[in-house]
């Protein structure tokens, strides 16, 4: 029971998140620009987030130390969002989304060249996929169009959202209450995006109810909700099949820009996305498949002796 618990919450987490293009897509089609929206997204999330705290009786007690952990971590949470969010101006949401996913890749780079771990030819192999699929959904077509500015926009929030994981794993708060190190996490994010928006003009206002509930529906199920899911996710069937059912992150966004949005699907831009979630979820189950593999020839070996 437990076991399929974790799977559906899993789910939730993946599908949740993949539902940013649903309600951001409309704020920029009525002339919300990208820092506005975030700043509504993280304070009415920072919000939520807390009632929840509140309602669970958890401490909002930090260290002075943590502070500066905290700025780093909500100034790469802070690009990611940016970069995910102008990348819709130049993409698809499908295509854009699948582009992000590609951050296990990116952790796994930066902890092979900053933290110097070693990485096995699985993962290799998995960066090579990766580069393929992201070459295919570079090629120009008729279908979900991207030019190469776009393709570096939104790389740069996979690299973004793959510091922040590599940030949280090497820092002083990686065994923080999950809710506690997201509530700060998108307090800091919120003072950053509102001192950028002071700083360029003003924070813009909601410009009609439908728009209102767009910003709170943002902040609560891609954000509060995905975040809680994915702690519930992994207690319940761990950290490795949560990962690999967040295949269904891009696979959600891409529906939603077919079904909801009219954007075009070819078969060369599936087979970018195949090959993109194909690397991911090597990436993340190198080590169970290097085990395996590691079984199999240890039972063939003595056979050919």
């Amino acid at each position: 029971m437990n076991r399929f618990k974790g799977v559906l919450y899993g789910m939730a987490t993946s599908v949740t998140f993949g539902l940013i293009p649903l309600f951001t897509l409309p704020l920029m089609a009525k002339g919300m620009l990208y820092d506005s929206i975030l700043f509504y997204r993280f304070f009415f999330a920072s919000a939520a987030l807390g009632a929840v705290m509140l309602a669970k009786k958890e401490s909002f007690r930090i260290s002075r130390k943590d502070i500066p952990v905290f700025m780093l971590l909500a100034f790469f949470y802070t690009f990611s969002s940016l970069f995910l969010l102008c990348g819709y101006g130049y993409m698809g949401a499908g295509v854009a989304t699948t582009l992000h996913f590609t951050y296990p890749v990116f952790v796994t780079l930066i902890m092979l060249v900053l933290f110097k771990e070693r990485a096995s030819w699985l993962t290799w192999v998995s960066i090579l996929l990766a580069v393929c699929g992201v070459a295919l959904l570079s090629l120009p077509s008729s279908g979900m169009s991207a030019d190469v500015k776009g393709i570096v926009i939104v790389l740069l929030s996979a690299v973004a959202y793959g510091s922040y994981i590599a940030g949280v794993n090497k820092s002083r708060v990686r065994n923080m209450n999950s809710r506690k190190l997201a509530f700060y996490v998108f307090v800091f994010t919120t003072v950053i995006f509102g001192v950028k928006d002071i700083a360029t003009g003003g924070l813009q206002l909601p410009p009609d109810p439908v728009s209102v509930c767009n910003l709170v529906l943002l902040a609560v199920l891609p954000t509060v909700v995905s975040n809680i899911t994915l702690v519930l996710a992994v207690q319940n069937i761990g950290g490795t099949l949560t990962s690999v059912l967040g295949a269904l992150e891009p696979m959600t966004a891409v529906c939603i820009g077919a079904l909801v949005f009219g954007e075009d699907f070819t078969l060369r831009e599936g087979l970018g996305i195949l090959l993109v979630l194909i690397a991911v979820t090597v990436i993340i189950l190198t080590g169970t498949i290097q085990g395996t593999l590691d079984k199999v020839f240890k039972k063939i070996r003595p056979r050919h002796a």
